[in-house]
Protein backbone atom coordinates (compact mmCIF):
# COMPACT_ATOMS: atom_id res chain seq x y z
CA UNK A 1 0.00 0.00 0.00
CA UNK A 2 1.17 3.00 -0.80
CA UNK A 3 0.30 7.07 -0.46
CA UNK A 4 1.24 10.12 -2.32
CA UNK A 5 2.80 12.84 -1.52
CA UNK A 6 2.70 16.45 -3.64
CA UNK A 7 6.45 17.68 -2.62
CA UNK A 8 7.42 21.26 -3.05
CA UNK A 9 10.85 22.79 -3.19
CA UNK A 10 10.58 26.42 -4.41
CA UNK A 11 14.41 26.33 -4.93
CA UNK A 12 14.41 23.67 -7.29
CA UNK A 13 12.23 22.86 -10.78
CA UNK A 14 9.76 21.63 -10.91
CA UNK A 15 8.15 23.27 -7.98
CA UNK A 16 5.93 20.21 -7.24
CA UNK A 17 5.74 16.91 -8.10
CA UNK A 18 3.96 13.85 -6.76
CA UNK A 19 6.15 11.17 -4.68
CA UNK A 20 4.84 7.50 -3.83
CA UNK A 21 5.75 6.17 -0.55
CA UNK A 22 4.80 3.02 1.71
CA UNK A 23 2.56 2.91 3.97
CA UNK A 24 3.52 1.80 7.51
CA UNK A 25 0.52 -0.26 9.01
CA UNK A 26 -1.11 1.00 12.38
CA UNK A 27 0.94 3.92 12.45
CA UNK A 28 -0.65 7.50 12.06
CA UNK A 29 0.26 10.11 9.02
CA UNK A 30 2.68 11.87 11.29
CA UNK A 31 4.20 8.96 12.47
CA UNK A 32 4.84 7.70 9.06
CA UNK A 33 5.86 10.98 7.65
CA UNK A 34 8.73 10.20 10.40
CA UNK A 35 9.00 6.88 9.55
CA UNK A 36 9.61 7.94 6.11
CA UNK A 37 11.95 10.77 7.16
CA UNK A 38 14.10 8.69 8.78
CA UNK A 39 14.43 5.26 6.81
CA UNK A 40 13.76 6.20 3.71
CA UNK A 41 13.84 10.04 2.50
CA UNK A 42 15.67 12.01 5.02
CA UNK A 43 14.74 15.15 2.54
CA UNK A 44 10.83 14.94 3.49
CA UNK A 45 9.67 18.31 5.44
CA UNK A 46 6.44 18.78 7.33
CA UNK A 47 5.51 20.14 10.47
CA UNK A 48 4.51 17.94 13.85
CA UNK A 49 5.25 19.15 17.73
CA UNK A 50 2.75 17.20 19.95
CA UNK A 51 1.65 14.43 18.26
CA UNK A 52 -1.49 14.52 19.81
CA UNK A 53 -3.81 16.79 18.65
CA UNK A 54 -3.23 19.43 20.31
CA UNK A 55 -0.71 21.65 19.28
CA UNK A 56 -2.39 22.05 15.89
CA UNK A 57 1.03 22.41 14.03
CA UNK A 58 0.86 18.93 11.36
CA UNK A 59 -2.43 19.89 9.93
CA UNK A 60 -2.17 18.99 6.19
CA UNK A 61 -4.77 18.24 2.68
CA UNK A 62 -5.81 14.95 2.74
CA UNK A 63 -7.77 13.90 -0.61
CA UNK A 64 -8.64 17.68 -0.56
CA UNK A 65 -9.79 17.57 3.29
CA UNK A 66 -7.85 19.36 5.61
CA UNK A 67 -6.46 16.77 8.05
CA UNK A 68 -4.47 16.72 11.34
CA UNK A 69 -1.86 14.13 10.34
CA UNK A 70 -1.45 13.20 14.40
CA UNK A 71 -4.73 11.45 14.51
CA UNK A 72 -5.56 10.59 10.73
CA UNK A 73 -4.69 6.77 9.64
CA UNK A 74 -3.52 6.82 6.04
CA UNK A 75 -5.51 4.38 3.54
CA UNK A 76 -4.04 2.98 0.71
CA UNK A 77 -3.84 5.88 -2.27
CA UNK A 78 -4.26 8.43 -0.08
CA UNK A 79 -2.68 11.80 -1.65
CA UNK A 80 -1.12 14.21 0.78
CA UNK A 81 -0.55 18.05 0.34
CA UNK A 82 -0.06 21.08 2.02
CA UNK A 83 -2.92 23.69 3.42
CA UNK A 84 -4.65 25.66 0.56
CA UNK A 85 -4.81 29.03 0.71
CA UNK A 86 -1.20 28.67 2.35
CA UNK A 87 1.90 29.72 1.21
CA UNK A 88 4.24 26.73 0.65
CA UNK A 89 7.49 27.00 1.95
CA UNK A 90 8.66 23.30 1.81
CA UNK A 91 7.22 20.35 0.78
CA UNK A 92 4.11 20.03 3.46
CA UNK A 93 5.63 23.17 5.79
CA UNK A 94 3.15 26.41 5.11
CA UNK A 95 3.50 30.12 6.44
CA UNK A 96 0.27 29.97 8.70
CA UNK A 97 1.57 34.19 9.31
CA UNK A 98 -1.30 35.19 6.88
CA UNK A 99 -4.19 33.59 8.46
CA UNK A 100 -3.58 34.34 11.74
CA UNK A 101 -2.84 38.20 10.64
CA UNK A 102 -6.41 38.50 9.77
CA UNK A 103 -6.98 38.83 13.89
CA UNK A 104 -5.22 42.32 13.13
CA UNK A 105 -7.83 42.90 10.74
CA UNK A 106 -10.53 42.62 12.95
CA UNK A 107 -8.37 44.46 16.01
CA UNK A 108 -8.32 47.72 13.85
CA UNK A 109 -11.96 47.85 14.78
CA UNK A 110 -11.64 46.86 18.52
CA UNK A 111 -10.37 49.56 20.34
CA UNK A 112 -6.58 48.81 18.93
CA UNK A 113 -4.23 48.18 21.66
CA UNK A 114 -6.52 47.48 24.14
CA UNK A 115 -7.79 44.24 22.46
CA UNK A 116 -4.20 43.48 21.09
CA UNK A 117 -3.80 42.96 25.44
CA UNK A 118 -7.23 41.11 26.22
CA UNK A 119 -7.22 38.97 22.90
CA UNK A 120 -5.53 36.44 24.01
CA UNK A 121 -7.71 36.24 27.01
CA UNK A 122 -10.49 34.96 24.79
CA UNK A 123 -8.08 32.53 22.72
CA UNK A 124 -7.13 30.69 25.87
CA UNK A 125 -10.91 30.44 26.42
CA UNK A 126 -11.94 28.53 23.49
CA UNK A 127 -10.34 25.19 22.39
CA UNK A 128 -9.10 26.35 19.00
CA UNK A 129 -5.68 24.70 18.16
CA UNK A 130 -4.74 27.06 15.66
CA UNK A 131 -4.40 24.51 13.01
CA UNK A 132 -5.67 26.73 10.13
CA UNK A 133 -8.36 23.79 9.20
CA UNK A 134 -11.45 26.29 9.43
CA UNK A 135 -9.60 28.60 7.10
CA UNK A 136 -8.20 25.57 4.43
CA UNK A 137 -11.50 23.87 3.73
CA UNK A 138 -13.02 27.94 3.05
CA UNK A 139 -14.22 27.88 -0.53
CA UNK A 140 -14.40 31.59 -0.66
CA UNK A 141 -10.95 32.04 -0.06
CA UNK A 142 -10.99 30.72 -3.87
CA UNK A 143 -12.58 33.55 -4.61
CA UNK A 144 -11.75 36.48 -2.51
CA UNK A 145 -8.44 36.20 -1.19
CA UNK A 146 -9.54 38.96 0.91
CA UNK A 147 -11.84 37.05 3.05
CA UNK A 148 -11.62 37.38 6.40
CA UNK A 149 -12.49 33.84 6.94
CA UNK A 150 -13.98 31.28 9.74
CA UNK A 151 -10.59 31.43 11.94
CA UNK A 152 -11.00 35.38 12.75
CA UNK A 153 -14.76 35.59 12.41
CA UNK A 154 -15.30 32.87 15.16
CA UNK A 155 -13.10 34.83 17.17
CA UNK A 156 -14.91 37.89 16.76
CA UNK A 157 -17.99 36.39 17.69
CA UNK A 158 -16.35 34.54 21.06
CA UNK A 159 -14.89 38.36 21.73
CA UNK A 160 -18.12 40.23 21.70
CA UNK A 161 -19.75 37.79 23.75
CA UNK A 162 -18.05 38.87 26.78
CA UNK A 163 -17.50 42.80 25.49
CA UNK A 164 -19.37 45.62 26.66
CA UNK A 165 -18.95 47.14 23.25
CA UNK A 166 -19.51 44.91 20.44
CA UNK A 167 -20.62 47.63 17.61
CA UNK A 168 -17.02 48.16 16.87
CA UNK A 169 -16.30 45.28 16.60
CA UNK A 170 -19.56 44.07 14.10
CA UNK A 171 -18.14 47.33 12.23
CA UNK A 172 -14.87 45.77 11.37
CA UNK A 173 -16.17 42.74 9.82
CA UNK A 174 -18.69 44.31 7.39
CA UNK A 175 -16.42 43.86 4.64
CA UNK A 176 -14.71 40.67 2.95
CA UNK A 177 -16.46 39.31 6.26
CA UNK A 178 -19.61 38.16 7.76
CA UNK A 179 -21.51 38.09 4.50
CA UNK A 180 -19.58 36.84 2.19
CA UNK A 181 -19.54 33.71 4.07
CA UNK A 182 -21.74 31.02 1.91
CA UNK A 183 -22.75 28.96 5.08
CA UNK A 184 -21.54 25.86 3.78
CA UNK A 185 -20.18 24.90 6.67
CA UNK A 186 -17.26 22.83 5.46
CA UNK A 187 -15.18 25.10 8.30
CA UNK A 188 -17.18 23.13 11.20
CA UNK A 189 -16.81 19.62 8.94
CA UNK A 190 -13.08 20.48 9.40
CA UNK A 191 -12.60 21.04 12.81
CA UNK A 192 -10.83 18.73 14.75
CA UNK A 193 -11.82 20.40 18.00
CA UNK A 194 -16.35 20.41 17.17
CA UNK A 195 -15.83 24.10 16.97
CA UNK A 196 -18.55 25.46 14.96
CA UNK A 197 -17.50 28.68 12.60
CA UNK A 198 -20.68 28.67 10.98
CA UNK A 199 -23.06 28.41 13.65
CA UNK A 200 -20.85 31.66 15.37
CA UNK A 201 -21.11 33.60 11.60
CA UNK A 202 -24.57 33.03 11.49
CA UNK A 203 -24.78 34.59 15.03
CA UNK A 204 -22.48 37.56 13.73
CA UNK A 205 -25.07 38.27 10.87
CA UNK A 206 -27.59 38.23 13.56
CA UNK A 207 -25.69 40.34 16.17
CA UNK A 208 -24.60 42.49 12.19
CA UNK A 209 -28.55 43.34 11.74
CA UNK A 210 -29.35 44.29 14.90
CA UNK A 211 -26.86 47.40 14.54
CA UNK A 212 -28.39 48.11 12.07
CA UNK A 213 -26.54 46.08 8.64
CA UNK A 214 -28.18 44.10 6.67
CA UNK A 215 -26.89 41.94 3.78
CA UNK A 216 -25.55 43.36 0.66
CA UNK A 217 -26.74 41.03 -1.55
CA UNK A 218 -29.97 41.18 -0.41
CA UNK A 219 -29.45 44.98 -1.44
CA UNK A 220 -29.55 44.75 -4.76
CA UNK A 221 -32.45 42.66 -5.15
CA UNK A 222 -35.78 43.36 -6.06
CA UNK A 223 -37.47 40.20 -6.65
CA UNK A 224 -38.98 41.96 -9.51
CA UNK A 225 -40.81 44.28 -7.67
CA UNK A 226 -40.58 48.14 -8.73
CA UNK A 227 -40.61 50.35 -5.35
CA UNK A 228 -40.42 53.37 -7.27
CA UNK A 229 -44.16 52.90 -8.13
CA UNK A 230 -47.07 53.40 -5.19
CA UNK A 231 -49.28 50.39 -4.90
Amino acid sequence: MKITIKRFDKRKEPQSIDMNYPIFEGLTLLENFIKIKTTIDPTLSFNGVCRSGVCGSCSITVNGKAKLACSYKPKDGDHIEPLSYHKVQRDLIVDKNKVHNTLETSHAAMHGDVIVENFPKVTIQSDCILCNSCFASCPVMAVNENFIGPFALSRVYKYITISSDSKTSIDAIQQNGVWDCTLCGECTLACPQGIDPKMDIMNLRSKSVQSGYMDPNMQNMNFGLDFTQGF
